[in-house]
């Protein structure tokens, strides 16, 4: 596993270093791709999931279809946006619902273009910013908007810090963010021009902005995005912000592991 992420990691700083015309706004192809894969379902998949869940559909600004799931708690006291990493799509993602509505809290997950059953494929940082907002805008129409908490775990944590700069959740929870997506590669390859990156989901800076109580959880062995980003990203906690260590924890199944579990039983018990 190891090999493999350092593998993906090399061949983007290579494309970075040796492809033209690459703005925030009009990415390469190749630098979509990399970011963002896709992982495309047929439009009449059918989930099936061993638990309740509902299925929706929430029509962004430029009438894009966007798919997402709700899975809904015994007993609620609010619910959980969760923004996924940049593999797999809803069928996979969907197999962690329990870790969350277990503890009383719905679970609403969506699909980014180019994902599952969403249309259309992403074409730049600012369109999925405004996605993420719409889907955020939806769950206002059903929760107040302080019992809404933000979860994001890598590639999605940088978006769901826009949304806690933006709005006023309960709380943003980090699983293994990035200082900024040019920084981790920086942190790869310091030779390396990252000015030529076009996504770069600052997320130091969505923090600066943010009023709502923060938590990281990081894996001090985290070979995808460097352990040493969330320390970064602690110069700018607040009083009452956590970093909380998974000693030994590396990028993958942090939903698994029973540290993460048990210190996020105690976030969420009230």
């Amino acid at each position: 596993m190891k090999g493999v992420i350092y593998s993906m990691l090399l061949s983007f700083a290579l494309i970075s270093h040796n492809s033209n015309a690459q703005t925030r706004a009009d990415p390469t192809q190749k630098q979509i791709k990399f970011f963002f894969p896709g992982a495309k379902l047929p439009k009449n998949y059918n989930y099936n999931y061993p638990v309740k869940f509902k299925e929706v559909t929430i029509i962004t600004k430029d009438s894009v279809r966007l798919n997402g799931i709700l899975f809904p708690s015994d007993s609620s006291k609010g619910v959980i946006l969760y923004l996924h990493g940049n593999t797999g799509a809803l069928d996979k993602w969907g197999n962690i619902s329990k870790t969350y509505t277990s503890l009383h809290y719905d679970l609403f997950m969506m699909d980014y273009r180019g994902y599952g059953k969403s249309e259309d494929s992403i074409k730049n940082e600012d369109e999925l910013y405004s996605d993420v907002q719409e889907v955020y805008n939806y769950l206002k129409s059903f929760y107040n908007e302080n019992k809404i908490i933000l979860l994001g775990y890598s590639i999605g944590t940088g978006p769901a810090a826009f949304l806690a700069s933006k709005n006023h959740p309960k709380e943003l929870i980090l699983q293994a963010p990035y200082y900024s997506l040019p920084d981790a590669m920086h942190h790869l390859r310091p030779s390396y021009d990252t000015t030529k990156i076009a996504f770069h989901f600052d997320t130091y800076q969505f923090l600066k902005l943010t009023t709502v109580p923060v938590i990281i959880f990081h894996g001090d062995q985290d070979k995808m995005f460097y352990y040493g980003s969330s320390l970064k990203l602690e110069t700018f906690f607040k009083p009452g912000d956590k970093l909380i260590t998974l000693k030994g924890a590396g990028h993958p199944f942090m939903d698994q592991n029973p540290d993460y579990l048990y210190s996020l039983k105690n976030i969420l018990k009230n």
